[in-house]
């Protein structure tokens, strides 16, 4: 980052600044790296929030925001600077969830692997006998309960449904 960006950080600016770098980045785990892009992204909005009510202040006396921003440089730096090392988190994270996204395919696919070598013909008797305590539903592929119910292929159904019976209902009122 320009010495120039980190010369208008204070100290505690400076020091979230320098997590978001390169090394420091790789420490964090997933939750982490969330965190410090939230705190990030706090600041980065601060700072162009005030960038913005600072210039639009200024818009009677110059015309527009970017021709009062010379005025305005000391907030503008600062969204920069933040919005820089929010750049590099968000990074960061895209690649932390994409590796976690990826683990989870693998163990997913390794466990329908092991429970698709475990089944045969006979399987689900075999099962049913060596779990002779088991109570409740048998598992299908289907959604139960409220989940059946939701979707928003189900949703418009229904709003379409309602729609047409107020328009229905309208025209008898109208009447």
């Amino acid at each position: 980052m320009k010495a120039s960006m980190l010369a208008v950080l204070n100290d505690s600016e400076r020091l979230m600044v320098a997590e978001t770098e390169r090394d420091r980045l790789a420490e964090l785990d997933e939750d982490a790296a969330i965190a410090l892009e939230t705190r990030v992204r706090r600041a980065r909005n601060k700072y162009v929030s005030q960038y913005r009510r600072g210039a639009s202040a200024a818009v009677p006396e110059h015309g527009g925001r970017g021709k009062a921003r010379p005025e305005n440089k000391w907030a503008s730096m600062k969204a920069e600077a933040f919005e820089e090392s929010l750049s590099r988190v968000s990074r960061r994270v895209a690649t932390l969830a994409r590796q976690a996204a990826r683990e989870l395919r693998a163990e997913r696919i390794a466990a329908a692997q092991a429970a698709r070598q475990g089944r045969g013909p006979a399987a689900p008797d075999a099962a049913a006998a060596a779990a002779p305590g088991r109570t409740g539903p048998a598992v299908t592929g289907e959604p139960t309960g409220d989940r059946a119910l939701r979707s928003p292929a189900s949703a418009k159904q229904r709003a379409s449904a309602r729609a047409m019976g107020a328009r229905q209902q309208a025209k008898r009122d109208s009447r």
